[in-house]
């Protein structure tokens, strides 16, 4: 039997942790992911959970104490934004290179500079390639879901790897939705104990983390971090199909809105979902035009052929980064999603949107506009510029 609540998206992280009840939590505060071990450090205060909090100095720290613990056999989470992650930055690569199945909560947060503690993608962007899982929300439901979903994804024999399971700051950090949570044996049954087969306090066994690997090691190594990237789309999908018959609720790589018919495609990542979809149902309902959406959820490991095949049969394609990359002709989700249609020979018209940096508003205007620009695209075949910025304002720009 669910259980309704209304909850912010942090406390729905930092429920779901209580449920799971994780052997060590070291965590620092930073916005706007403080709550998390605030609420966790309460649970534990009342004696609601028995898991072991440590207070450490930094978030390099944090992220050193739950790799430690992890490797010593331990359950450990954290969880971080913006300028906390990228103090991780040396530590994340250490945690997926070691293999260990480390779940994090990652709020995201743009970096700095200049200073800003409101939501874009460019902390876990940046991250992308460290060789961690990463999984986005769009809701306070779904980041509940994702975090459940976040263990037994990560400590499947064929994956150990970290999850980094994202959700927008203050947008649904912060913001208090409806929200289903399930019953707590049900999630402890779903998740399980953590039964590592190699730790460092087994003492049957004489094993290192984090030994020096000499050039006849290192490749290897990280040819099996790829491998396990690759199992993880199985089990992913195994975890989903496990969580649906548990809650009902069906996920996968990524959710398609109205694109059985759709001719004018958005591709997007996080709460901005929500607003576009709105747009959808404007559109749709007044005009006619087929207009669709694909979310993408698991942004590591990249769904290419089942992203491909998603949008083989639109004319035309906006792909919405939160995040700069200062390349050519993309951000971090148009150079996947361009890969993508590339590689399948998909001939869509493309183009690169920049949305929402530093908690930039986008509103259902907005998507509105990309959708009409979308089919002027399709009807010229000319791309005036391949990528632009949503809501800037250029006078300031042009100035620079």
């Amino acid at each position: 039997m669910a259980i309704r609540e209304r909850l912010s998206g942090n406390e729905a992280v930092a429920y779901a942790i209580k449920q799971v009840n994780p052997d060590v939590m070291p965590a620092f505060p930073i916005t706007p992911s403080t709550e998390i071990p605030q609420y966790v450090a309460n649970y534990i205060a009342n004696g609601e959970i028995d898991t072991e909090f440590i207070h450490v100095e930094s978030e390099h720290s944090a992220m050193s104490a739950t790799i430690g613990a992890t490797a010593a056999g331990a359950r450990a989470i954290t969880a971080t934004s913006s300028c906390g992650m990228a103090l991780m930055w040396e530590e994340l690569y250490v945690a997926a290179s070691n293999r260990l199945p480390i779940v994090l909560a990652l709020v995201n947060r743009a970096l700095s500079g200049p200073i800003n503690i409101n939501a874009d993608h460019s902390d876990s962007m940046g991250a992308r390639d460290s060789g961690w899982i990463q999984i986005y929300a769009e809701s306070n439901q779904e980041v509940y879901d994702n975090f459940i979903q976040a263990f037994p994804i990560a400590e499947d024999k064929r994956v150990h790897l970290p999850v980094m399971v994202c959700q927008d700051g203050f947008i649904t950090s912060h913001g208090v939705e409806n929200i289903l949570l399930a019953e707590d044996a049900a999630v402890k049954k779903f998740v399980g104990e953590y039964d590592p087969e190699h730790y460092l306090l087994n003492a049957s066994e004489k094993m290192a983390i984090g030994p020096y690997a000499v050039s006849n090691y290192y490749m290897e190594t990280k040819r099996a971090q790829r491998q396990a990237m690759i199992n993880a789309r199985e089990v992913i999908l195994e975890v989903a199909a496990r969580f649906e018959k548990m809650t009902g609720r069906k996920y996968g790589f990524f959710e398609t809105y109205q694109m059985e018919d759709a001719e004018y495609a958005v591709v997007i990542i996080g709460s901005a979902a929500g607003t576009c979809k709105a747009a959808i149902d404007e559109i749709r309902s007044i005009t006619g035009k087929k207009v669709g959406l694909i979310k993408i959820r698991v942004f590591r490991p990249f769904p290419e052929e089942e992203l491909a095949e998603a949008l083989s049969k639109v004319k035309a394609v906006a792909i919405m980064d939160r995040s700069e990359m200062f390349a050519a002709t993309s951000g971090p989700l148009g150079a996947e999603v361009r890969a993508a249609l590339y590689q399948a020979r998909i001939t869509a018209e493309v183009v690169n949107y920049f949305y929402g940096l530093g908690g930039r508003d986008i509103t259902v205007s907005d998507f509105k506009t990309v959708y009409k620009n979308l089919e002027t695209i399709a009807e010229t075949h000319i791309v005036t510029d391949m990528y632009e910025y949503i809501g800037l304002r250029r006078e300031q720009t042009e100035e620079v």
